[in-house]
């Protein structure tokens, strides 16, 4: 049997559901860079040849040291599902002889170079000025238009994001950045090959979005995912993933899996996403590529990653169109045939929907919960009514433990202050759309309340200033994950009487 080294960090599918599906191809070594969540370790036991936890001292070369163990097994691939670690294993597999993204990896990871890249191929996406100093940060805001975004370039996850009203707010975002992009390294959540990452930036021009050009239903965000690989330097798009709005600044709530996108409008976004890979040279790898979608058809690129798109979205896939995105990735890197498919799948050929929804402490308005709440999906399991033929589970992997307080939002934070992810599978994707605002509507009014001793005053997100202060104390550190002991519950009770979701805003 052909040997895989996996290389394990913060971010990308759910450990315990990688794990499964490269185990079912190959032997799997595991280096793990990151703490193996509790829940998975039994079964990292159970599916690996090995688990191998390297020392400070072995990380600090962390290209020898994935060279050094693939050798040591005998692997015939290397691959990673973290942004964190992509440039890294990118580069030992270069070394290995093996396939892999290729140099071009780093265009995918540093949002400078990426940018630069796309604009020497004329290709659609916002004004932007990179940035590694405040001096820097201060001559971009002369010249942007305002708002505008300020950015790690090499952050995932929406952390760091900083919205300038002004120039006058230059210095403060600079601050709250680089707090944050320091505060997101101690949770494990950094880059960990490149040393000089942490200081990297670029502000952008913030574009208007309309999704309302581009889906027949309102409650969709204004921007999708081309989630596809790349084999041998081309690319073969496998889906469109949608969303709904963003919340300020724009962290991700939920992701749709497929977009109801009319077929003549992905093919246009599939072309878009075709074009931004082929600029980068990709060779070997899982792509994710995010687009904006304004109005008059105007579309805008927001990034590109060498690796499948993270949270739930290669799960989703798989149960919408029966694609084991993790095997049949492991199958190319190991010389095997794959029979991927000819174009995108889109709606006619999806088999149900399912969807992604991120549990953070803002209705759906944008407005923080008026007062602190715990996390406990059996009371939502109980007392949230959903559409008939949906069913609905909580990711422990991705989630808090039950009996937790749901950490106050941090805009800066982004995804670092979620306190769950659940999965929501239905007939369609317009169900899933309507029992996801069911949920954000009642997680406020169902969810115990934290206590008279614990409340605290909140303001509301529309209110928070471009640049807050300091995260709050209690903010979370990311619970332990389990991607294969997922809580599930038929949704067998009648619809409720869900509002209809308003049009994007962002």
């Amino acid at each position: 049997m052909s040997t895989v080294l996996l290389v394990h960090a913060k971010g990308g599918p759910p450990l315990g559901h990688v794990l499964a599906r490269a185990a079912a191809r190959a032997d799997v070594h595991l280096l793990a860079l990151s703490e193996l969540p509790p829940t998975v370790v039994a079964s990292a036991s159970r599916l690996c040849a090995s688990v191998v936890r390297p020392t400070e001292a072995e990380r600090s070369d962390l290209v020898a040291l994935i060279v050094s163990l693939a050798e040591a097994v005998g692997a015939d691939a290397v691959l990673t599902f973290s942004e964190y670690a992509v440039v890294a294993v990118a580069e030992a597999c270069e070394a290995l002889a093996l396939p892999g993204a290729g140099a071009a990896a780093a265009l995918a990871r540093d949002k400078r170079r990426m940018r630069q890249t796309w604009h020497r191929n004329g290709l659609p996406q916002p004004a932007f000025h990179p940035v590694t100093t405040r001096t820097d940060l201060h001559e971009a805001a002369a010249v942007l238009p305002v708002p505008m975004l300020l950015k790690a370039a090499w952050s995932a996850g929406s952390t760091a994001h900083q919205i300038i009203g002004s120039p006058r707010e230059a210095d403060a975002a600079w601050r709250r950045s680089r707090a944050t992009m320091a505060e997101s390294a101690q949770l494990g959540f950094a880059e960990l090959h490149v040393a000089e990452a942490d200081a990297q930036y670029v502000v952008e021009e913030i574009v208007t979005g309309d999704a309302a050009r581009w889906f027949d239903d309102p409650g969709w965000g204004d921007y999708v995912s081309v989630e596809g690989v790349v084999t041998d330097g081309v690319f073969r798009p496998v889906c469109v993933s949608g969303r709904m709005p963003t919340v300020e600044p724009f962290t991700e709530r939920a992701s749709l899996t497929p977009a109801l996108l009319p077929p003549n409008l992905q093919d246009r976004v599939v072309d878009l996403a075709r074009d931004a890979v082929d600029a980068l040279g990709l060779r070997d790898c899982g792509t994710h590529t995010e687009i904006k979608l304004g109005p008059d058809g105007r579309m805008w690129l927001i990034e590109t990653a060498a690796r499948l798109g993270g949270a739930m979205t290669v799960p989703q896939i798989e149960e919408v169109f029966g694609l084991d995105l993790v095997g049949m990735l492991v199958d190319h890197l190991l010389g095997r045939p794959v029979d991927w498919p000819e174009r995108a799948l889109g709606p006619d050929q999806a088999r149900g929907a399912a969807g992604s929804l991120v549990v953070l402490a803002v209705d759906g308005r944008g407005e923080a919960w008026p007062d602190r709440r715990v996390w406990d999906f059996s009371v939502v399991r109980e007392t949230v009514a959903l559409s008939e033929g949906a069913t609905l589970s909580v990711v422990p992997e991705s989630s808090l433990p039950d009996g937790t307080t749901v950490p106050v939002y941090d805009p800066a934070g982004g995804a670092n202050t979620m306190a769950a992810l659940c999965l929501l599978s239905a007939p369609d994707a317009r169900t899933v759309l309507r029992d996801f605002t069911t949920l954000i509507d009642a997680l406020p009014t169902v969810l115990p309340s934290a206590g008279h001793a614990a409340t605290r005053s909140v303001s509301t997100v529309r209110s928070v200033p471009a640049v807050p202060g300091p995260v709050a104390a209690e903010r979370s550190v990311p619970a332990p994950r389990s991607g294969s002991a997922e809580r599930s519950v038929p949704a067998s009770r009648p619809v409720s009487a869900a509002p209809e979701p308003e049009g994007a805003h962002v």
